[in-house]
């Protein structure tokens, strides 16, 4: 790929460095004391403080000025400016360092370290007064700089979306706000890990490579481990393995980590997406609920300062009690139907009247999901538990234990959109076994997203579980609304693209 005319000028000014005798790339290590944020928060002209400061960052501004010159770096915490003396940086008389490299071979992005004291310039600046300036790293392409003119309009933003998510490395560097999102993401997860071992819960590991794709209705991706000679999958879920560890005696287990599932992307779903699942015996879906809406107020709280967001102009209480609504209530509540008796071609005749699309692979479960998905979700704005699944539609889950047909279950939506998902976990092996081989005929049917029969897992039920309660929560979505974003892309370091096209 031909180089631009910039991309050859920094070429140029590397090898001018090199051939200066200063190491553009040095191995030693640079060490820093303070940060950018800590200087602005904490100076004081009367204690005379930050007298020894070394910092390093991007230079990202450059005003020369005969022997003097102001500069702007930037920190991981923010930027500062700094002032940089020719006679003092070159106390000798070769001044190579200030006249040459700084003067005409530094360019915006390169990487440099500087010593020197914090003071207010005349025009009450705060800035670092450089005695000692170290280059650091030699950047060969030119930053995107965004522009402001005297009328306050932006010019060159780096915005558009696809380069933004392709080149993210970029957009941290020249949109700095983007990097408090990505901060109160880990503030989120960092709060939910804290809540749950302050239970007592064990956060443990299970495998992504698995040889059944279970846990989920959901297609996988598929690979071959060529040592086994057998073909194994990403996991769509880790849902059995922390079961298992229940029946091990576990009596709390949690886990943190990437789910894969072979899918549709859109602006909330990508194919790799980060999924917590807690397993607690003795417990059941009732107590879950409760659990949550503690946990979610506590993350609330620890990232936000308060338990209300605002978003899509809505402001939404992350605050308990959360409304509760069957599956049957939501769907009657916002469709005037109940559909509670009908069976599966009823339903289908329901499904064509409303005009929802739906093909001859759906079986109950599935026509119910496609009414509830087009008809009740866009309405559950604030937190809101839908309830009492068809046993249709779960597989996994516990029957209810007072009305047949349906399963203890709830899911939380929030804004339209599913966050979590709970359950009364089916602990009845054979009951179990019936549910799966039920599946198994809507595979056979063409349904790709049926669960598999595991073995080993209805093994493990038969050596018995205790009475346990299962919730999913997708840190993704969770992080959208709490961060305010409108895309999933918004909320992943690295969300997955077409091939870029050369």
């Amino acid at each position: 790929m031909p180089l631009s005319e910039q991309e050859i000028i920094r070429r140029e000014n590397l090898q001018k460095i090199i051939d200066a005798g200063v190491n553009p790339y040095p191995a030693e290590m640079f060490t820093k004391n303070t940060t950018s944020k800590e200087i602005k928060e904490n100076f004081d002209v009367d204690q005379n403080n930050f007298q020894d400061v070394v910092i390093a960052g991007r230079l990202m501004q450059k005003r020369i000025m005969g022997k003097a010159s102001f500069a702007e770096i930037m920190d991981s915490a923010g930027r500062i400016q700094i002032y940089v003396n020719r006679d003092e940086i070159c106390p000798g008389e070769d001044k190579t360092l200030y006249n040459t490299i700084f003067k005409k071979l530094l360019d915006i992005g390169d990487f440099i370290g500087v010593r020197g004291h914090a003071f207010y310039t005349q025009t009450g600046t705060l800035s670092i007064h450089v005695k000692e300036l170290t280059v650091l790293s030699k950047a060969l392409r030119p930053l995107p700089i965004v522009k402001t003119d005297a009328e306050g309009k932006v010019h060159d933003a780096f915005t558009d979306p696809e380069q933004r998510y392709r080149m993210r490395y970029v957009d941290l560097v020249v949109n700095p706000q983007v990097k408090e999102v990505f901060r109160k993401r880990s503030r989120i997860i960092s709060a939910m890990r804290r809540f749950f071992d302050d239970k007592g819960w064990l956060e443990v590991e299970t495998p992504v490579l698995q040889s059944i794709h279970g846990g989920a209705a959901a297609r996988p991706f598929q690979t071959h481990h060529n040592t086994l000679d057998m073909p194994f999958y990403l996991r769509i879920a880790n849902e059995l393995y922390l079961k298992k560890l229940i029946v091990g005696g576990f009596e709390g287990v949690y886990e943190i980590g990437k789910m894969f599932r072979n899918e549709g992307m859109d602006r909330t779903h990508n194919p790799e997406f980060t999924s917590m699942e807690i397993y607690v015996a003795y417990k059941d879906y009732i107590w879950m609920m409760e659990m949550v809406e503690q946990c979610l107020e506590y993350i609330a709280q620890a990232v936000n300062g308060s338990t209300k967001v605002t978003y899509d102009g809505h402001e939404i209480d992350f605050a308990g009690p959360y409304e509760r609504l069957s599956m049957y209530q939501s769907i009657e509540k916002h469709t005037g139907k109940d559909i509670s008796h009908l069976d599966e071609k009823a339903l289908r005749s329901l499904c064509k009247e409303m005009h929802i699309e739906v093909d001859d692979s759906m079986g109950r479960g599935k026509l119910i999901d496609e009414i509830f998905g087009e008809k009740v979700e866009k309405h559950l704005i604030q937190p809101t538990y839908i309830t009492d699944y068809p046993i249709e539609m779960t597989p996994l889950a516990k029957k209810h234990r007072s009305q047949d047909g349906l399963v203890e279950r709830f899911e939380l939506f929030v804004n339209g959109k599913e966050i979590a998902n709970a359950y009364s976990e089916l602990n009845d092996p054979l009951d179990q076994r019936q549910r799966f081989e039920d599946q198994i005929k809507l595979a056979e049917r063409g349904d790709d997203e049926a669960m598999v029969l595991d073995e080993d897992f209805l093994r493990s039920l038969e050596f018995g579980m205790p009475p346990t309660s299962g919730l999913g929560i997708g840190i993704d979505r969770l992080t959208m609304l709490l961060t305010g974003q409108h895309s999933i892309q918004d909320v992943l370091f690295f969300p997955q693209m077409k091939a870029e096209k050369k």
